[in-house]
C-alpha cells in the first residue's frame, strides 16, 4: 500500500501539468459511448419486458436484477481479467458486450433472451467500469487527479441525464427497435477510440486482490462512506416519485433534476479543491450534507423543503464521490487502479441496490417521512470510518 500521504492528499508545488491528452480524449469518447448506451436503455428494457406476451411488473424487476447482479459480478472479476489481459482489451470487451447484445432485442422479446441480453450487457457495463476507470486514473497527472477524475464524472454524468428521458421518449414515438439500434450502435462505435489507450503497460507490477483492498483499511473506510451515501441516491432515485402526494408531479421532476446536476457541480469543485488542498478533508463534509439533504426531503409535505434537499443531497454526494475516489487512486500504485475502479463501483451500485430494498421495508411500516429521517441518521453512522480515515491521514500514518 502507498503511504497515505500520497498525491491526493497534499499540493504539489510547481507547475501544474496538462490535463486533457489525447489518450485521455480518447477515453472521454468512451465514456460517453458506455454511458449513454447503457442508460438509453436502462428504463427501456424493463417497460419492453413488461408488453412481453406473459410480461408484468414481476418481469420489469426481473430484467433490472439481472443486469444489476451481473454488474455486481463483473466488477468483482474485472480486476482479475484485467490483470491478465490489460485494461484496454478489457474496456474493448466491455463496449463490445455492452453494444452488441442489445440488436438481440431487435428479433426476439422472448423472456429468456431479454435476461440473457441485461446479464450479459451487465458484465460489459462493468468491464467499462472498472477497465475504463483504471485506464483514466492512469492517464491523469497525479498533481490533477481530483479535477480529472471529477471531469471524468462529468462526462459520464451528462449522458445518463439525457439518456433516461431520451431512450423512454425514442420508445414511446419510434418504438424500441429504434432504441436498441441506438444503444448498440453507440457502444460499437466507440470502441474505435480503444486502440489509443495504453494498454497492459498500465498493469505493470503485482496486482491488488480486490478482497485485500476492501480489508485494508486505506482503501475499506473510503469505501464504506461512500456506499453509505450511494444507500441515499438509490433511495432518492427510486422513491421520491411515491413519497409525494398525487399532483406534484412538478416537484418530483424538479428534484430529479437539482440531484443529478448539483452533484455534478459539486464533484467538479470538490475535485479541483483536492488538488490543491487535499482530498482527506472533504470527506466528513460531504457525508454531513448528503444526510442532511436526506433528512429534509423528509418533509414530504413541503415542496420547497423537497426540491432543497435534493438540492443539498446532490452537493454533498457529489464531494463525497470525489473525495472518495480520489483518495483510494492516490493509496495505491498503478497496479492496485483496477481494484480502486471496482470497489467504488461496487459500492455505488450495492448502496444504490441496499437502499432501495431497505427503505422500501422500513417505509411500509414508518411511512415515506420517517423512513427518510431514519436514513439519515444511518448515513451519519459512516463519521466513524470517516473520521477515523482523517485521524490516522492527519497524522501521516498508513491508513
Amino acid at each position: 500500500m502507498a503511504s497515505s500521504a500520497g498525491p491526493g492528499d497534499r499540493v504539489v508545488a510547481g507547475a501544474r501539468p496538462r490535463l486533457v491528452t489525447r489518450p485521455l480524449l480518447l477515453r472521454f469518447v468512451t465514456v460517453v459511448g458506455s454511458s449513454a448506451s447503457f442508460y438509453l436503455l436502462l428504463s427501456v428494457v424493463p417497460a419492453y419486458a413488461q408488453s412481453a406476451p406473459g410480461g408484468g411488473s414481476g418481469t420489469a424487476g426481473l430484467v433490472t436484477g439481472a443486469l444489476m447482479l451481473a454488474t455486481v459480478a463483473g466488477e468483482l472479476m474485472a480486476p482479475w481479467l484485467a490483470a491478465r489481459c490489460g485494461y484496454r482489451v478489457m474496456l474493448g470487451a466491455g463496449l463490445l458486450l455492452l453494444g452488441a447484445p442489445a440488436l438481440v432485442l431487435t428479433v426476439s422479446q422472448n423472456m429468456a433472451w431479454i435476461v440473457a441480453v441485461c446479464l450479459v450487457r451487465g458484465l460489459g457495463f462493468a468491464f467499462t467500469l472498472v477497465a475504463g476507470g483504471a485506464l483514466t486514473a492512469s492517464l491523469i497527472p497525479p498533481e490533477r487527479r481530483g479535477e480529472g477524475l471529477a471531469l471524468i464524472g462529468v462526462m459520464a454524468g451528462v449522458p445518463s441525464l439525457v439518456g433516461l428521458p431520451l431512450g423512454a421518449w425514442l420508445a414511446s414515438h419510434t418504438g424500441y427497435g429504434s432504441v436498441c439500434w441506438a444503444a448498440a450502435g453507440i457502444a460499437l462505435v466507440s470502441i474505435a477510440a480503444v486502440p489509443g489507450l495504453p494498454g497492459r503497460e498500465a498493469t505493470a507490477g503485482p496486482p491488488l486482490g480486490i478482497f485485500a483492498g476492501a480489508r485494508s483499511g486505506a482503501l475499506g473506510r473510503p469505501t464504506a462512506v461512500f456506499a453509505v451515501t450511494a444507500v441515499g441516491a438509490g433511495i432518492v432515485v427510486t422513491f421520491l416519485p411515491l413519497a409525494l402526494a398525487p399532483g406534484h408531479s412538478g416537484v418530483v421532476a424538479a428534484a430529479l433534476f437539482v440531484q443529478p446536476a448539483a452533484a455534478t457541480a459539486s464533484r467538479w469543485f470538490a475535485g479541483r479543491r483536492a488538488d490543491r488542498r487535499g482530498a482527506a478533508g472533504l470527506v466528513v463534509p460531504g457525508l454531513v450534507a448528503s444526510a442532511a439533504g436526506i433528512l429534509v426531503v423528509a418533509l414530504t409535505g413541503v415542496p420547497v423543503a423537497v426540491v432543497v434537499g435534493a438540492a443539498v443531497f446532490g452537493v454533498g454526494f457529489g464531494i463525497t464521490q470525489s473525495a472518495t475516489i480520489t483518495l483510494m487512486y492516490s493509496r495505491v500504485p498503478a497496479s492496485g487502479y483496477g481494484t480502486v475502479s471496482a470497489l467504488w463501483n461496487i459500492a455505488y451500485d450495492a448502496g444504490m441496490g441496499i437502499g432501495a430494498v431497505g427503505f422500501g421495508a422500513v417505509a411500509g411500516l414508518t411511512g415515506y417521512p420517517w423512513a427518510f429521517a431514519l436514513t439519515a441518521l444511518l448515513m451519519l453512522t459512516a463519521l466513524v470510518p470517516a473520521w477515523w480515515d482523517r485521524t490516522v491521514t492527519a497524522e501521516g500514518g498508513q491508513p
